[in-house]
């Protein structure tokens, strides 16, 4: 099943969590050099850290960049808080 992103700007899209069928496509992102990073936030707050820890890492992170969650709607709300500084 491919995956259901969902573009916020030219280099940032959102999705929801990764099934294990998406892990495929994944996977072959990774061998053509994707690059993870791991920042866990609650669903109902972030805190100025970690959108200040994500802002971050817009900035240096190899583009285009997917962030995901559950459904989607988190790694969404940490974006538009990131880009609005």
């Amino acid at each position: 099943m491919p995956i259901a992103v969902q573009p916020l700007t030219a280099d940032i899209a959102v999705a929801g969590q990764l099934s294990p069928e998406s892990m495929a496509e994944a996977a072959a992102a990774k061998a053509a050099g994707l690059s993870y990073a791991f920042l866990p936030v609650a669903s109902g707050y972030q805190s100025p850290d970690e959108i200040a820890t994500f802002a971050g890492l817009l900035e240096t992170m190899p583009k285009p960049i997917l962030a995901f969650c559950r459904s989607g709607a988190r790694s969404g709300k940490l974006v538009r808080a990131a880009l609005a500084g």
